[in-house]
């Protein structure tokens, strides 16, 4: 018992020192658990410390995150997603594998070795990948979609793959040796299919996904309405992972992976009223277990191994990271994912994958891969792990920015003036501009957000691409013949500085500025704006009305004491406004202003 503790919390203490730091310094929380397994690592060796059985029980948490991950994706969308699910992940996964055969065999290796070591290399790490994308908030962006497409593709096919290895070593116990490492993937026992027949492991697969489907559709809200009852937190707790791990067991037990079960039951609760009481509940589990595997990763380095093959490795690390990135390259130029989504999907996805210390694990236990060879390829995929929040960090500071300006296209040619420009037609300026539109008068639209743009036009209403803080575009707009000009822009600062050069260089020009918030009403005022409206205000006056209406205060009254409301802070602000210095509010040396 008390070896246990001290192990956890050396694991422990290893990731609250290591991850605030690599968080602050931007290096995300992945790298801070690589980095802390890396320095305990001899620690954990002289402790004599089974680091792969913990890392195989850490490995539920990717399996608690692809549950996480099913939770967030419904039925319907995950159907759309079928065709990059087999195209993107089956195109990356074979196009990856033979290339990395084809090198393999170059080196001298077999073709049955070189075909077991590109099955292992193909995969990706789910787990380093769905928590970067997740962190840095690219889930939902089409570069972050089309990986959790490939991450997915990956964990089904290494159920085929656990299949095709034994046959590569002519093994007749082919069966048993599966079972025994899915079994070994995530600490389970064997499976009773292992000796059927081809149909009637078919017929107790389908029966085991039906069962997941069917208690996901039926019979969960019983279960949570039955523990409702006792108002028990814990108990609910206890539910979740009770749900979890069953599935993940159900699986093991028909020879399938855990992570899949569990991401099916996700995608079939996505729609439940329990599934953020079931989000919360895992979400704990699933960081500390990922970060344990992390932890692991790194503490699995065999630096004696690495220093001794230094040049070797590191040139085959690289070789696999170039190899696996040109041909997603390649592959998300085939499907039209473009721009800065299509790097973010081609250096995401470029490393190796938790599962394949699984498989490297497997094929040596099977006289597939020599050990010697396998070690080697141990320390290319850690490696390859290791470096994948530097390729994130890659992508955030340089390609991501680069693709920001590049994007950005040539301003419009404005070829109409008005008496009305509205700089900015989204959610703010749109409403003005109908107002308008509705009462008669002409407007000169600018925008710089292509979306706005063309949303507007498919309705008929022309709009100009253009940052409306240039000058020579304002002037092309006909600023200096306007009677209005209604600034909507989100930029604070970009809004304020417009003001000030319009109220200074055109006084005729009458101007409604949008405030975001109330110190940047103190800001245009300062800049020369004198009608001024925040962008909630309004919404929260009549928010305040209907509240008292609702309690029983009479229409009339509740109008009247809204509006006393409005008059009452419009008197304030102006007063405030008034003795209002730009570059005190809010600051540390506001004291002295």
């Amino acid at each position: 018992m008390g070896d246990f503790l001290s192990i956890a919390l050396l694991f422990l203490a290893a990731g609250v020192l290591s991850v605030p730091i690599a968080s602050r310094l931007g290096l995300g929380s992945v790298l801070g658990y690589l980095i802390a397994g890396i320095l305990i690592g001899p620690l954990l060796k002289q402790l004599d410390v089974d680091v792969i059985s913990v890392q195989h029980f850490a490995e539920f948490g990717v399996v608690m995150m692809l549950f996480l991950v099913g939770l967030e994706l419904e039925p319907r969308k995950l159907w759309q997603m079928k065709t990059r699910l087999l195209g993107l992940g089956g195109l990356q996964v074979g196009i990856t594998t033979i290339g990395i055969m084809a090198v393999a065999m170059t080196l001298g290796q077999q073709w049955s070795v070189a075909l077991a070591i590109g099955l292992v290399l193909a995969l990706s790490s789910t787990a380093i990948v769905l928590q970067a994308l997740n962190e840095k908030g690219l889930m939902r962006s089409e570069g972050g979609e089309s990986s959790f497409s490939v991450l997915l593709f990956q964990d089904i096919a290494v159920i085929p793959m656990l299949a095709l290895l034994p046959l590569l070593a002519m093994l007749e116990t082919a069966g048993v040796a599966l079972v025994e490492t899915a079994g070994d993937t995530h600490g389970s026992g064997g499976s009773f299919v292992d000796h059927l027949p081809g149909w009637q492991r078919a017929l107790v697969t389908i029966g085991a996904m039906a069962a997941v489907v069917g208690g996901g559709s039926y019979l969960t809200r019983p279960l949570f309405r039955y523990v409702a009852t006792a108002r028990l937190r814990e108990i609910f707790t206890a539910v979740a992972l009770m749900i979890v791990i069953g599935i993940a067991s159900l699986m093991t037990l028909v020879g399938l992976s855990p992570a899949l079960g569990t991401f099916l039951a996700g995608v079939v609760l996505a729609n439940s009223e329990y599934r953020h009481e079931l989000e919360s509940n895992i979400d704990p589990f699933k960081g500390l277990l990922l970060g344990l595997f992390f932890i692991t990763v790194g503490a699995s380095i065999n630096f004696e191994l690495l220093f001794a093959n230094l040049g070797l490795v590191l040139g085959l690390t690289a070789a696999l990271l170039a190899l696996k990135a040109l041909v997603l390259f390649a592959v998300a130029m085939l499907f039209g994912i473009r721009g800065a989504d299509r790097w973010l999907f081609t250096l995401g996805l470029a490393q190796a994958g938790e599962f394949g210390f699984v498989l490297l694990t497997f094929t040596v236990g099977n006289n597939i891969i020599p050990p010697a060879i396998a070690d080697q390829l141990l320390l290319i995929i850690a490696l390859s792990m290791l470096l994948t929040p530097a390729l994130f960090i890659l992508y955030d500071k340089v390609i991501a920015p680069a693709f920001s300006g590049a994007q950005s296209r040539a301003a419009d040619e404005i070829d109409e003036q008005g008496k009305v420009i509205i700089a900015g037609v989204g959610r703010f300026g749109g409403i003005v501009n109908r107002i308008l539109l509705a009462s008669g008068y002409k407007t000169v639209l600018l925008d710089y957000h292509p979306e706005n743009l063309e949303r507007l036009r498919v309705f008929g209403i022309k709009v100009f691409y253009g940052d409306a803080t240039r000058l020579d575009l304002l002037s092309a707009a006909g600023i200096s013949d306007a009677r209005m000009l209604v600034i909507a822009i989100d930029n604070k600062e970009q809004a304020t500085e417009l003001v000030r050069y319009v109220a200074h260089n055109y006084p005729h020009v009458y101007i409604v500025a949008r405030a975001i918030d109330r110190n940047h009403v103190y800001e245009l005022w300062a800049a020369g704006a004198r009608d001024i409206i925040r962008e909630n205000f309004d919404g929260a006056v009549r928010a305040g009305r209907s509240a008292l209406e609702a309690l029983g205060v009479h229409p009339y009254d509740a109008e009247r004491r809204t509006q006393g409301y409005v008059e009452n802070d419009k008197r304030a602000m102006r007063e405030l406004a008034d003795i209002y210095k730009p570059g005190c509010a809010g600051t540390r040396e506001s004291r002295l202003c």
